[in-house]
């Protein structure tokens, strides 16, 4: 396995997530022009990053569901996350004891906010196949990294030849600890101390669904011309 990609370079903060992609899909360019190739992002944020690494590495473009599982009554806190595939990760807590049925509650909550968006985000199309494909799955940055982490390791039951996790920013500790599942980690920057993903951005308001939804629509667009300029030339 590869160490992470750490990369002093960049300049702080970010301006957006559209940006944050385009300085991101620079430390992947290694990767530009492989067979095979698949980008995933994590919704919402994810996706205008991703959206960006898939254009500009000329490769398919999908999601990949994820939710964080919030800890009760301060939902900031991830107490774990759930993943398409029925992965779900817990994160201990030491000193607190949280009731099963209150966790019950919160995973029930999170399964039917992850089918609603899988549904609405896909509509009809089914996800694309992820086996004997390398697969490079971007989220807008890592904190704790537990929603990455429950997404690498539900993609790693799909069989992918090799799996890279990619985000504009992280804390170094998450970029890290990610190596135990991820053949490859590129965190583009990993400022010390990290605190939160939303201060390395000049702009980090909230992904809207209809956001998603053009931005996948755009890069399937896109995607699908130039195979066909491809085949015709």
């Amino acid at each position: 396995m590869k160490a992470p990609t750490i990369t002093r370079d960049i300049t702080l903060p970010l301006n957006d997530r559209r940006h944050a992609g385009r300085v991101l899909a620079n430390k992947l360019a290694h990767h530009a022009g492989q067979d095979n190739l698949l980008v995933l992002g994590l919704p919402r944020g994810g996706v205008p990053v991703a959206f960006e690494v898939a254009r500009a590495l000329h490769a398919p473009l999908d999601i990949f569901m994820v939710r964080k599982l919030g800890l009760p009554g301060h939902e900031e806190y991830a107490m774990g996350a759930i993943a398409s595939g029925g992965v779900r990760i817990m994160t201990p807590l030491p000193g607190l004891n949280i009731a099963s049925s209150e966790i019950a509650e919160v995973v029930a909550r999170e399964h039917d906010e992850l089918v609603r968006r899988e549904q609405l985000y896909r509509g009809q199309r089914p996800p694309l196949s992820l086996e004997s494909r390398t697969v490079i799955v971007v989220d807008d940055g890592l904190a704790t990294g537990t929603s990455m982490r429950a997404a690498v390791l539900a993609i790693r039951q799909q069989r992918p030849a090799r799996l890279v996790v990619a985000v504009p920013v992280g804390a170094q500790a998450s970029c890290q600890a990610l190596l135990a599942d991820a053949d490859e980690v590129v965190c583009a920057a990993m400022p010390c101390p990290f605190r939160a993903v939303s201060l390395w951005y000049k702009a980090f308001g909230q992904t809207s669904d209809e956001e998603v939804l053009a931005l996948l629509d755009q890069a399937r667009r896109s995607h699908e011309g130039a195979l066909k300029a491809i085949h015709e030339s």
